[in-house]
């Protein structure tokens, strides 16, 4: 698995101050009001969990799932496969995390959907930045890493579901994309 990787981008050390930086500003944020992290599956569970551990004032946990990539390098069309219930909904703060904003396509059509379900108010927080992909003017209020445009894993990213497991963030080498292309 490692030596699919063509380099280092963020160490588990670099990861772990961003995220101590994030939760900084997510705390200062929300100090003395309620809200909800609700953690964008798969792709999240890891930065979304590090992150509300760092987080010393209350707050809840939700989840929702959405996919677009599948086993492909690029963002097809998004479905919504689950959201909270209404209650962890309706009148909350709501702290969106995310793996990557990429395109955008993904945090707005949540953001849209979450405020259009009640949400008094949805944030967005994201480990990756990748501002040279977007498709629509949205900026994460929070982020820990901007990264260029590389086809980047670990750390909870993926490729074709592997790679969640490695510790740090690396560049995928473009033979092992390809290959993966070009045989499905």
């Amino acid at each position: 698995m490692h030596a699919d990787i063509d380099r280092k981008l963020f160490t588990e050390e670099a990861i772990v101050e961003g995220i101590d930086r994030v939760a900084k500003e997510v705390t200062a944020c929300y100090q003395g009001k309620d809200f909800t992290v609700i953690s964008v599956l798969k792709g999240s569970c890891i930065f979304a969990s590090d992150l509300i551990r760092r987080i010393p004032i209350p707050l809840e946990l939700g989840f929702c799932a959405t996919s677009s990539y599948r086993s492909g390098t690029t963002s097809g069309q998004l479905e919504v496969n689950f959201l909270p219930e209404e209650n962890e909904v309706v009148g909350r703060n709501l702290l969106l995390v995310d793996d990557i904003l990429d395109t955008g396509k993904t945090m707005y059509a949540l953001k849209q959907e979450f405020l259009k379900r009640g949400a008094a108010e949805v944030r967005s927080c994201v480990f990756l930045d990748k501002p040279s992909r977007r498709a629509l003017e949205f900026e994460a209020d929070f982020r820990v890493f901007e990264v260029e445009d590389l086809f980047v894993v670990g750390y909870g990213l993926d490729f074709a579901g592997r790679y969640r497991n490695l510790p740090y963030v690396g560049s995928l080498k473009p033979e092992i994309y390809r290959e993966t292309i070009a045989g499905a």
